[in-house]
């Protein structure tokens, strides 16, 4: 037995006929026959989150994962606003999902009725495509443009340049029904993915120009791992005229890549900033972290710059942008690495220099750095353990993880579709129950503190450790240029406060550590590894005016005698 409602029963097969295999169910009663539906189907794996913001968000690492579409289903009214936030990252991070919605019937919208907004197109501005099921099935025309829709709402979301979509559901009453499944044969629409590649004559015009521009420069944003594009930029990165880019959230490893980029920018003299930008620029990937890289190539803008993505979207931020390349990245690399030479020239070499000296400063100045937020990511990251997966939160978390160079197999990523802190730790705790692997959240306290009811979780993974750096505010406005500066700091930007994590941790019953003097850090770090399926909480309780100064001086002392 299932809903009676046979849209319903159809939109929840063709799901699952198209790969859905799970499904974030948030307690509600506008939405009963979809939960029905979704639960009552053997193929869809069902999971309840009672806070929508946190299942969202779930939903999210889970796709973030498996690169395949999680479905999460709300009641009607503001519930469906909570969703909001992780929707607008999953837009810009590039993510699958599907954004399930039940409503009022639409001659009840306006009319005073309880629990009923206009959700209509209501996350228009950051969905890939939005919606609405028809609100009763009342011949075969109708069933035929139900299950239509839904079809087309899976293609939407996987096809080319991924994200979410929305699918509005208006119900009448009764919504407690139930029916023997339907007999009806449901169909599926599928949308074949095609593949782009470069004509010759543009290829050959694409290398003509190449050659023209002695320093080239290949910037790469956030990427999931990709094992056949960090080979092909390894072997393009052997040309002398030619640099890497790459930052944590790249997932490219090499010691032929620059990924300490801050390291490098920050050290460099208005004299001399000219001879490290680059002629060509090329980029790829989701967004990139780093403000300095952004602000050096806009102050130094390159004489060409090419980005390329397959669904032909490019951003222009860099202020120069002149050739967009519809082409998978690995395919263009591919595509012109034989055909192309390295010209003479130090430009590579340059950068190696100035790189290599810069982990030597980076190496002297942690030597006898005292407790900090800086000296305590060095030890972390020593601690996460080899082939896990590392979720870094925003704000300042994610920026001090881009000063250490990888030097373990991980995987690493962050919330940096639009760099909100609201949903850090629930996104962590849907990646780590999609993947099963070992997984490290590195969070601040109020990124930690704003999404705790992540923790109001049944299905709260064991594989999860979480490590907050709680510095008593937001730190990271002690080292934002102009921000450090007003006297509304600590009331307004920073948000001081005086709460740690430890009544939480007991509240849901997780263990916990707290931390305060780097000489026990080691301690503590293991004892939070040291059960690898046992959920754990270390809070470290870092100075932060002290860190922020730190922090500054360490930029400082990279910059002298240069």
């Amino acid at each position: 037995m299932t809903t009676d409602k046979t849209g319903i029963q159809h939109l929840a097969d063709i799901l699952y006929k198209k790969g859905l295999r799970t499904a974030i169910l948030s307690p509600g009663s506008r939405n009963a026959p979809l939960v029905l539906a979704f639960n009552r189907h053997p193929g869809i794996e069902c999971l309840s989150i009672i806070d929508e913001r946190c299942a969202a968000f779930f939903a999210l690492g889970m796709a973030q994962q498996s690169r395949k579409p999680v479905a999460i289903v709300a009641t009607s009214g503001t519930a469906a606003l909570n969703y909001a936030p992780a929707i607008a990252e999953a837009y810009y991070q590039e993510i699958p999902m599907i954004v399930l919605t039940a409503d009022r019937p639409i001659e009840f919208i306006d009319q005073a009725e309880g629990q009923s907004i206009r959700q209509k197109g209501i996350y228009a501005n950051y969905i890939k495509a939005s919606f609405e099921l028809p609100q009763e099935i009342y011949s075969n025309d109708d069933q035929w443009y139900n299950d239509r829709i839904v079809s087309q709402a899976f293609n939407e979301a996987t096809i080319g340049r991924m994200g979410p979509v929305h699918i509005n559901v208006p119900f009448r009453e009764p919504l407690y029904q139930l029916a023997q499944p339907s007999s009806s044969i449901t169909k599926i629409i599928t949308r074949v993915e095609t593949r782009t590649s470069l004509p010759g004559t543009v290829l050959k015009n694409l290398t003509e120009i190449w050659h023209l521009f002695p320093r080239k420069m290949i910037l790469t944003g956030m990427l999931h791992p990709d094992m056949e594009l960090n080979h092909v930029l390894e072997n393009i990165s052997e040309k002398s005229d030619l640099v890497v880019l790459t930052e944590t959230a790249s997932n490219l490893s090499s010691d032929c890549f620059f990924p300490s980029i801050d390291r490098v920018i920050s050290s460099l003299s208005p004299t001399e900033s000219s001879n490290f930008a680059p002629d060509l620029l090329i980029t790829f990937g989701n967004q990139v972290i780093s403000k300095m890289i952004k602000a050096f190539l806009r102050k130094n803008p390159p004489k060409a710059h090419w980005h390329i993505e397959a669904s032909g979207y490019a951003p222009d931020t860099y202020q120069s942008l002149n050739k967009i390349i519809p082409v998978r990245p690995v395919d263009f690399i591919n595509a012109i690495l034989p055909i192309t030479k390295g010209n003479a020239g130090d430009y590579q070499q340059l950068w190696k220099q100035r790189d290599k000296l810069n982990e030597e400063k980076h190496q002297e100045y942690l030597t006898n750095l005292p407790f900090s937020d800086l000296k305590v990511m060095e030890q972390i990251l020593r601690a996460v353990p080899e082939f896990s997966n590392l979720q870094m939160a925003n704000s300042t978390s994610v920026r001090y993880v881009q000063l250490f160079k990888p030097f373990k197999q991980l995987s690493y990523n962050a919330n940096r579709g639009t760099s909100g802190i609201d949903g850090c730790t629930s996104t962590a705790a849907g990646a780590a129950y999609e993947s099963k692997i070992p997984t490290t959240l590195i969070t601040g306290d109020i990124a930690f503190l704003y999404d705790s009811n992540a923790l109001w979780n049944k299905h709260f993974p064991q594989n999860l450790k979480i490590i907050i750096l709680n510095n008593s505010g937001g730190g990271i406005f002690r080292f934002i240029e102009g921000s450090s500066d007003i006297e509304e700091l600590e009331e307004f930007l920073e948000t001081r406060h005086n709460f740690t994590a430890k009544h939480i941790a007991k509240n849901f019953n997780i263990d916990y550590t707290f931390c305060d003097k780097l000489n026990t850090l080691n301690d503590c770090l293991s004892h939070l590894y040291e059960k690898d399926q046992v959920p754990g909480i270390l809070e470290i309780k870092t100075p932060a005016v002290e860190s922020a100064d730190i922090l500054k001086s360490y930029f400082k002392f990279l910059k002298e005698e240069q």
